[in-house]
């Protein structure tokens, strides 16, 4: 696949959201003749003045495809199947297409790290970014996390601040439409079913994971969980330096040494204490691997264990990520919307000692609940089941431990509201998607939040 054309460049947009919108803007900069082109009415995609201020040309309600097609590369957005119609189109016509974050790229005048796995990722983009932040660096968070690098990288065109380095979190949609993306440092946390029908298979999926070091070289990192079951197959297809994170011993970087709970790094078989697990911050055995990846990360940019012991010490979590919202009544309420998948609802549930009244439901496709079942047994007092999934969640959970059918979010709130015990975790972990009833899953934590400070009694 060609670079970015050097004459009478052409660019078509293809979708005219957050990040459709950044890379079009940053075309235009570069000076790329662009057109933006989104099936969306233009009503329904708020403020977009900027496109005539900007020289772009922009369609709504419609792909035409004559004039879409009519350029040297196509840049869709993550939002945009692969089996669009504009896509297979421009496919069959051989014109080179490229994710957002593919775009940025070939304009970026500083470092990447680059973060993806199923689970895991917009947390440990945002340790990441904090701990390079708070060692010397200027380091910001973008990507799939909100920010597009897009936008990061054309405020920064001119004048990159000293020591700039781009922490982006990288999901499988975009990781599909890259060819030259080349990561400094790049992270695979771990790869579990997900995002099926939008890939095809998983080993399709798995694929389009592996993207994200596969321009990398010796000069490079690479960081793996050996815990993970496709991890050791990635090692053995690429070229740049592999540091792992486990549970258990490994070779090369970090991991939880059992007999005294202690995060511990190995370079060339000496070990190094970075800190113990009760040190963190944030809870839940998913963010010991988070905080292992993150370390791993700063290491390679030299980054001493000792300032980087400290920068975790400070780290306060993210949004919608196992978020502490409310205590009424000695009842903890939890905002884990970001649990999209099933596996991260396990994560969550085993980060609590305490019972869980847990909050399930959502949009789901061809989930197996399965692998809850001995985790709710020993962690759960009760389940409401929400949303679309609600049948299927309560005919699985129903027969062994108590069990509450609901309609809505408000519904299951105002249910553990009732049931829940001094003590007890409420936790919203859905392991589903939020498209049932909200837009996404930040819309369905933010509701919950605003339920949780509507219910009677003074928080303790």
């Amino acid at each position: 696949m060609p670079g970015p054309p050097q004459h009478s460049p052409r660019c078509t947009v293809v979708g005219a959201r957050r990040s459709g919108i950044a890379a079009a803007r940053l075309a235009s900069d570069c000076g790329y003749c662009v057109f933006l082109t989104d099936t969306t009415p233009k009503e329904q995609l708020g403020d977009l003045s900027w496109i005539d201020h900007g020289g772009i040309e922009a369609e709504f309600g419609t792909h035409s495809l004559d004039r879409a097609l009519d350029t040297e590369v196509i840049v869709t957005s993550p939002g945009v199947p692969p089996s669009a119609p504009i896509l297979q189109a421009a496919l069959e016509r051989g014109i080179p297409i490229v994710s957002e974050l593919e775009f940025a790229s070939w304009h970026a005048q500083a470092p990447i790290v680059a973060i993806t796995g199923t689970n895991g990722k917009t947390t440990t983009t945002a340790l990441t970014a904090h701990i390079l932040s708070h060692t010397g660096y200027d380091a910001i968070a973008c990507g799939n996390i909100g920010l597009p690098l897009s936008d990061v990288v054309r405020n920064d065109r001119h004048d990159p601040p000293a020591r700039r380095i781009y922490v982006v979190e990288a999901s499988s949609y975009q990781l599909l439409w890259t060819d030259r993306f080349h990561p400094r440092v790049a992270m695979i946390l771990n790869i579990t079913p997900d995002h099926l029908s939008y890939h095809g298979s998983m080993e399709a999926y798995i694929r389009a994971k592996w993207k994200i070091f596969q321009n990398q070289t010796s000069d490079d990192a690479l960081i793996l969980c050996a815990d993970d079951p496709h991890a050791a197959e990635a090692s053995r297809h690429a070229r740049s330096q592999v540091r792992w994170f486990s549970l258990h011993p490994v070779v090369e970087g970090m991991y939880l040494r059992q007999s005294d709970d202690c995060i511990v790094e190995v370079c060339s078989t000496v070990e190094a204490k970075l800190m113990y697990r009760s040190e963190l911050p944030v809870r839940g055995v998913h963010n010991v691997y988070n905080a292992m990846a993150a370390a791993l990360a700063a290491r390679a940019f030299e980054v001493t264990n000792e300032n980087i012991r400290d920068s975790l010490l400070s780290f306060a979590g993210v949004e919608h990520r196992l978020e502490h919202v409310r205590t009424i009544r000695g009842v903890e309420y939890i905002n884990d919307s970001k649990a999209t998948n099933v596996n991260a609802t396990w994560y969550a549930l085993e980060a609590f000692e305490q019972p869980v009244v847990l909050l399930l439901g959502g949009q789901a496709e061809n989930n197996d609940y399965s692998m809850l079942d001995a985790t709710v047994r020993k962690r759960c007092r009760a389940v409401i089941a929400f949303g679309e999934q609600a049948p299927v969640i309560f005919n699985h959970f129903c027969t062994m431990v108590r069990c509450y059918q609901v309609r809505t979010l408000a519904d299951a709130v105002a249910c553990a509201h009732r049931i829940a015990e001094d003590g007890d975790v409420v936790l919203l972990s859905p392991a589903c998607k939020s498209f049932d009833e909200f837009v996404n899953f930040e819309h369905r934590g933010t509701a919950f939040k605003e339920l949780v400070w509507q219910l009677p009694d003074v928080s303790q």
